[in-house]
């Protein structure tokens, strides 16, 4: 029978997508882990990865397995908190995903002040505009935009943003400044293409208190934030962002906020984790950090 140390590879092996990687962060060789899932299939009798010269994919029968192991590995956890007292002190490595620009404006400013508090507490922080799976690839928590819509994740609220449309002074001396939404027609409207969907994100307004949800022609359609408030900076044109992005930019004065009247509500900024985890010390230090009014 399989040892706990072999599922614990085949986790890792899921987790980081290679057995290169698993092999590095259990100190192995990339060799024996793939040695040990190897067993690991021949002892259940089925096969868990689909593998190819450049990753390793998960089986139904392989996310099954993983699933529960992962379970098992957060119960592991959870009776050495108990056995050690459940020491305030929170240890280990917590991993943390963020959009980009959201994560340096959130999560960098408060690692210095969590690495002075709790010194033995390590930080996996992947800054990436993709949509993880949170339970899926072993992520502690993540930060998160607007309403919850996942059923299995708990949210903590640590802030809000607002959406602000935004043009350079100069587009403005040149092609004027636009009263109401809907004279973005006569404007080079600049869009967002989500990267977690593919989606152009709609433009949101309130307008005469009902919510107004426009798509305005695309002039252009970047696929990253900052470059899309670059690009208005330039003069290029028009484009609705979410206000931490502008701060910068409109402190030096190369964009100006417009159609400030119609602004739609603001949206609320969540710390998100698996309900079905409880919550250790490492992400209670992480919520203190990031919302330290919040209890």
């Amino acid at each position: 029978m399989a040892g706990l140390q072999t599922y614990l590879a085949f986790a890792e092996t899921v987790r980081h997508g290679s057995f290169a990687e698993a092999a590095r962060r259990l100190g192995l060789s990339a060799s024996a882990v793939a040695k040990s899932v190897a067993r690991l299939e021949e002892d259940l009798g089925v096969r868990l990865f689909q593998r190819t010269t450049r990753q390793v994919s998960l089986t139904i029968e392989g996310q099954t397995l993983y699933e529960r192991v992962c379970r098992i590995a957060d119960e592991i956890e959870a009776l050495h908190d108990e056995a050690s007292g459940a020491r305030a002190e929170p240890t280990g490595t917590l991993r943390l995903n963020a959009p980009v620009v959201l994560g340096r404006m959130l999560i960098l400013p408060a690692l210095a002040a969590l690495r002075r508090r709790h010194p033995a507490l390590a930080m996996e922080v992947e800054l990436s505009d993709r949509q993880v799976d949170i339970v899926g690839e072993r992520v502690d928590a993540a930060l998160r935009i607007g309403p919850l819509a996942d059923s299995t994740l708990s949210a903590r609220r640590i802030g809000q943003h607002q959406i602000v449309v935004i043009a350079a002074p100069h587009y403005l001396e040149q092609h004027g400044q636009p009263a109401t939404p809907a004279d973005l027609a006569g404007h080079a409207c600049l869009r967002f293409r989500m990267p977690s969907s593919g989606r152009v994100r709609p433009w949101d307004f309130i307008v005469d208190g009902s919510l107004l949800e426009l798509n305005p022609p695309s002039a252009v359609t970047i696929n990253d934030g900052e470059a899309l408030v670059a690009a208005v900076a330039e003069g290029v044109g028009l484009a609705q962002v979410p206000d931490y992005m502008t701060t910068r930019a409109i402190e030096a004065g190369r964009v100006v906020e417009v159609l400030a009247a119609f602004r739609p509500p603001p949206l609320p900024i969540s710390l998100v984790y698996p309900s079905a985890r409880r919550i250790t010390p490492r992400l209670r230090a992480l919520m203190e950090a990031l919302a330290p009014g919040e209890r």
